[in-house]
């Protein structure tokens, strides 16, 4: 099937074969509902079986980019003027704001591009209501929160709650290092020497620990699954990591079907600079493997190279549901990963309540010291 007849199938599928309105998919099944007539169209999979997740050759991918070989399809796009994303237009919106920032976006300045299509695609499966539930729950542990920012954040997720796929590159490989390194083993000498005690000075014994060090090097291998990298600069780096770990188990192959009622903002982070961020991720690994490898009880690295064997890589679209605010002016977000449920969010802190929580912790200490004190 082409290209071309592949994506006016798809554009018919989100039609209501009832009412004829646009179809979004429900989060948690398998369907698209009608949101005005309540018809419900099953999404058809094609090789749905988890055997059919894999990793696609890294260096095959690059190819094809260059040669302008990957698939594509064509999608509204919209840029934001503030932050520099650019996310997909739901249709028939005119107006709206960017998941990213807050900033309002003009819609009228979307384009219609050519955008590849990503691997796979995993699924929302918490609802919005859900989401707001988990908003609710992270919230109520805001203790040091400014009072305003409570309702304010409360505001924001009512009114900007909005489901996105992130992009995100994941990376399969089998490393082989090759390393140097010193192996330090703890001896122990008996030390002589005196001390004051009770006026005399006495003559004792003590063990002192040295560490002897051997040089040695050596050879450690390493299988590395699914090493995840945001695409997205958009959403920062460390918060898209502590939304981890994603059910990867229950990525479908892409169908575009998956995304309508959603957003889905395009990769930033190409695939190679991807690849320099997961080999940052996967260091601390193959260091550890190092020094487990060096044995003793200290070890040093004083170099080592790596292989990077089997390179593969998927190119995936993760669920979020994304609220962004602004508070004196600073940006924050609150992210709900919509597969686990897992929340992550940035906050204001109130020093006017954390200094009276300092105050309140000195009285009464005070108070105890005072009551001890007048028991004695």
């Amino acid at each position: 099937m082409s290209f071309e007849e592949k994506t006016s199938e798809t554009v018919s599928s989100l039609k209501c074969q009832n009412c004829g309105a646009i179809l979004h998919y429900a989060p948690g099944t398998n369907s698209l509902k009608c949101e005005y007539c309540g018809t419900v169209n099953t999404i058809e999979e094609e090789n749905a079986a988890p055997a059919s997740i894999h990793a696609f050759d890294y260096d095959t991918f690059i190819a094809d980019l260059q040669g302008h070989t990957e698939n594509t399809e064509q999608a509204v796009v919209v840029k934001c003027n503030s932050c520099g994303a650019s996310t997909t237009m739901l249709p028939n919106v005119t107006a709206d704001a960017c998941p990213f920032c807050a900033s309002p976006l003009v819609v009228q300045q979307g384009t219609s591009t050519a955008i590849l299509q990503p691997h796979y695609v995993l699924p929302f499966v918490v609802s919005d209501k859900e989401a707001q539930q988990y908003f609710q729950q992270w919230m109520s542990k805001l203790w040091f929160a400014p009072s305003d920012m409570v309702r304010k954040v409360k505001d924001a997720s009512r009114q900007q709650l909005k489901g996105v796929y992130i992009p995100h590159w994941s990376y399969d490989t089998n490393t082989v290092t090759s390393y140097r390194g010193q192996r330090g083993e703890y001896y122990y000498t008996t030390e002589t020497y005196t001390e004051e005690v009770n006026g005399r000075t006495e003559t004792r014994t003590r063990q002192v620990r040295h560490t002897a060090w051997y040089n040695t090097s050596g050879v450690v291998d390493n299988s590395f699954r699914d090493v995840l990298v945001t695409a997205s600069p958009s959403l920062p780096r460390k918060m898209a990591e502590i939304l981890e770990p994603w059910h990867l188990d229950q990525l479908k192959a892409y169908d575009g079907r998956y995304l309508s009622g959603f957003r889905a903002e395009l990769y930033q982070t190409n695939a190679e600079q991807g690849l320099t961020i997961a080999k940052k991720r996967m260091d601390p690994v193959i260091q550890d493997e190092i020094r487990s490898d060096i044995g003793g009880d200290e070890q040093s690295i004083d170099s080592y190279n790596v292989r990077y064997n089997d390179l593969g890589l998927k190119y995936l679209l993760l669920p979020v549901w994304l609220s962004a605010y602004r508070y004196d002016n600073k940006l924050y977000h609150f992210v709900v990963n919509a597969s686990t449920g897992e929340v992550t969010g940035d906050r204001p802190y109130s020093w006017i309540k954390i200094a009276g929580l300092i105050i309140t912790i000195i009285i009464a200490a005070i108070v105890i010291y005072q009551f001890f004190a007048t028991q004695q």
